[in-house]
C-alpha cells in the first residue's frame, strides 16, 4: 500500500474549473460542505459551504495538503489513501474535526473516491452537526431545568414553613431568656435559619423577571474586571473586546451578577496555577441558532481561565442544580447563570481542558418580536 502511495506522488496536479467540469456551478451553490481531493490529497475544489463550515477560503486552500489547512484530518489522511486505491467509499458520523483556529467542529462525514481520467480523485461531503446537537443539547438541559424547577420549588415549600416556625420560636424563647449567654444560643438559631432560608431561594434562582435596558457589555465586563482585581491582586485580566459591538437590550445587574460567577468559578479554579490568567472577550457572530432559533447577529461573551479545568465526571451536568467541581461549593452559581441568560433568551457553552477553560454565552443582539 506504501509502495502504490508513493507511486501516486509527483504526478501533475489539477484543480476544477468551470472549462473543465460544467457542474462546478452546481456544486459551489450546493448547501452541503463539498470538498474535492486529488491523488496527493490536495485540494483541488472547495465550494462556498465548506469555505464557511472549516473556516477557511479558496484561494488559501486551493492546491495546498489537506492536512495542512484543517489539522483535523491529518488522522483521516490513511483512510483517505486507502479509498483512493481500493475505490471504496467511506462514512462516519459525528466525527470531530479540528480546524486551523483549534475549533472543534462536529460533522457527519462521507468520502466517495471517483476514477475519471488518468488519476483518481475523492469528494467529500461534510454535514456540520453542531447546530442541531446546540438544539438537542439545549432542549435536553431546558426540560430537565424545569423538572429541578419544579422539583426545588416544592421542597421550598416544604422546607421554609418549618424554618418559619422554628425561627419564630427562638425569637419568643429570646425574649423569655435573662441569661445573656442562653441568648447568644438563640442567635445562632436565628441566624442558621435565616441562612438555609437563603440557601433554598437561591435553589430556586433568580426570582425577579429582567428588566431590559440599553446596556454596554464591555462596561459591564470592566466593572466585573475591577471587583475580580480586588478579591486577588495576583490574577491578570486580559481584554479582548469588538469595539463594533452596539449597546444591547438586557438587565444590566441580572447580567452583570451571571458573568461575575462566572469570572469567580474561574478565578477559584486557578487557585494553584503558578500564574492565573482571565481573558474576557466579545465577538459577534452572524447566523446562529440559540436555543430553537436562529438570530442573524448573535453577541457571544467568552470568559477563559488557564486553571484546573471541569472534571470529566461533571461536565456533563454542571449546569444542575447542587453540582460543583469545587470542595465546599454549593453547586448553584452556574444554575443561576443558566437562567439569567434563558431569560435574556440566549444560551451558554463550555469547552474544558486542564490549563483551558472558556466559557461561552450567546445573547441575540435583535430585540425580540
Amino acid at each position: 500500500m506504501n509502495r502504490e502511495k508513493e507511486s501516486l506522488k509527483g504526478q501533475p496536479t489539477d484543480t476544477l474549473d468551470a472549462s473543465r467540469e460544467p457542474s462546478v456551478l452546481i456544486l459551489s451553490n450546493l448547501n452541503t460542505a463539498i470538498l474535492s481531493l486529488d491523488h496527493e490529497l490536495r485540494v483541488r475544489f472547495i465550494n462556498q459551504s465548506a469555505e464557511n463550515l472549516l473556516q477557511v477560503s479558496s484561494n488559501r486552500s486551493k492546491r495546498a495538503l489537506l492536512k495542512d489547512i484543517i489539522p483535523g484530518f491529518a488522522d483521516l489522511v490513511p483512510v483517505l489513501f486507502e479509498s483512493l486505491q481500493t475505490g471504496q467509499p467511506y462514512t462516519q458520523r459525528q466525527s470531530e474535526i479540528t480546524l486551523a483556529s483549534g475549533q472543534v467542529m462536529t460533522a457527519d462525514l462521507t468520502i466517495t473516491p471517483i476514477n475519471e481520467g488518468e488519476w483518481p480523485f475523492l469528494l467529500i461531503e461534510l454535514h456540520g452537526l453542531d447546530r442541531y446537537l446546540r438544539i438537542d443539547r439545549d432542549a435536553a438541559l431546558d426540560d430537565h431545568q424545569e423538572v429541578s424547577h419544579q422539583m426545588m420549588r416544592g421542597l421550598a415549600h416544604e422546607v421554609k414553613n418549618p424554618l418559619g416556625g422554628i425561627r419564630g420560636s427562638a425569637q419568643l424563647l429570646e425574649r423569655q431568656l435573662d441569661s445573656e449567654e442562653l441568648r447568644e444560643y438563640t442567635r445562632i438559631i436565628i441566624e442558621e435559619t435565616d441562612r438555609l432560608t437563603s440557601l433554598v431561594d437561591r435553589m430556586l434562582g433568580p426570582t425577579q423577571l429582567p428588566d431590559p435596558k440599553p446596556t454596554n457589555v464591555h462596561e459591564l465586563l470592566e466593572r466585573i474586571r475591577r471587583l475580580i482585581l480586588m478579591e486577588d491582586h495576583n490574577v491578570t485580566i486580559r481584554q479582548d473586546y469588538d469595539p463594533s459591538i452596539p449597546e444591547l437590550s438586557v438587565d444590566p445587574e441580572l447580567l452583570h451578577q451571571a458573568l461575575l460567577n462566572v469570572a469567580r468559578n474561574g478565578l477559584q479554579s486557578m487557585d494553584k496555577t503558578p500564574d492565573p490568567t482571565l481573558v474576557f472577550r466579545t465577538r459577534v457572530e452572524r447566523q446562529l441558532t440559540v436555543g430553537n432559533q436562529r438570530h442573524r447577529h448573535v453577541l457571544r461573551i467568552d470568559i477563559a481561565d488557564n486553571g484546573s479545568g471541569i472534571p470529566d465526571e461533571i461536565k456533563d451536568h454542571l449546569f444542575y442544580p447542587m453540582i460543583s467541581g469545587r470542595a465546599g461549593g454549593t453547586g448553584l452559581g452556574l444554575p443561576l447563570v443558566f437562567a439569567v441568560i434563558k431569560q435574556h433568551r440566549g444560551s451558554i457553552e463550555f469547552d474544558s481542558k486542564p490549563g483551558d477553560t472558556t466559557f461561552h454565552i450567546f445573547i441575540p443582539l435583535e430585540e425580540p418580536s
